[in-house]
């Protein structure tokens, strides 16, 4: 399996609308809603900046006003894990482990 990374960008529905015509052609439908499928992401500035690949080895940057997006999802295929959870963690000495 091969480690790609990369994050989707979803859009509150009043910015999708807002976008109109010049966003359809960056905006893809899934099961959780239309979203911007990104290989980067710059949430920095006022703008949210993403670097598209076009499909035909062609990147896009895209940048939209960040009050605009809802939610941003890795999309990683590496394995790992990802959030605030234990992860592994070996019990230091001395200290009880927790109870779940």
């Amino acid at each position: 399996m091969t480690d790609t990374t990369g994050y989707d960008v979803y859009l509150f529905p009043n910015a999708i609308e807002a976008l109109g015509d010049a966003g359809k052609p960056y905006l893809k439908d899934g099961p959780a809603g239309t979203h911007f499928s990104c290989k980067d992401v710059d949430t920095s500035g006022m703008l949210t900046e993403m670097t598209l690949d076009t499909g035909d080895g062609k990147e896009v940057e895209v940048m939209i006003p960040t009050n605009m997006v809802r939610m941003i999802v890795s999309n990683s295929n590496a394995a790992g894990e990802f959030g605030f959870g234990r992860r592994g963690a070996t019990v230091e000495p001395g200290i009880p482990p927790a109870k779940s």
